[in-house]
């Protein structure tokens, strides 16, 4: 009898082992891949635009690029109408050059661009975990452009 309940014993836990096993590794292969969200115009498209980029480099191997991808596409939503959104994906066939000339050094790593003034700011990565601090950095940058537009305008 008591044989029989312990062989009942590792069964099940055996079988509650491999199902939450399982669950877990299907929850983690659920995540989406940063390329998987299609945020955004192309960089190219970005560089015929008069409205400010926010350009997003990233690799898809990146925990950090996954974990930032929800907050990235929010901005794309609540500033589409101010700023383009782009992505671009390090490793990508064809952006080497883009991503020399960034300088980028870690992911995701996130600029501005404006083709219009030729500025690039970037964003550091202690924003990247606040959603207000992103903004309000967003917001400022905004804020200086009317500014350099007020200036180009009374000329």
């Amino acid at each position: 009898m008591k044989k029989n309940i312990f062989i009942l014993t590792v069964l099940i836990v055996v079988l509650l082992t491999t199902v939450v096993g399982y669950s877990a590794a299907k929850g983690f292969m659920d995540k989406k891949e940063p390329s998987d969200y299609h945020i955004g115009i192309s960089y190219d498209e970005s560089l015929k635009s008069d409205k400010p980029s926010v350009v997003l480099f990233y690799v898809d191997w990146c925990g950090y690029c996954m974990r930032f991808m929800p907050r990235y596409k929010i901005l794309s939503t609540l500033y589409k109408d101010k700023y383009n959104f782009v992505m671009v994906d390090a490793e990508g066939e064809g952006n080497r050059k883009i991503v020399e000339d960034a300088l980028i050094s870690g992911f995701p790593t996130v600029y501005i661009y404006d083709n219009k003034y030729d500025n690039r700011v970037h964003l550091t990565q202690g924003l990247y975990s606040d959603l207000g601090l992103m903004r309000k950095e967003l917001d400022r940058y905004l804020r200086i452009r009317s500014i350099l537009d007020s200036a180009d305008n009374d000329k």
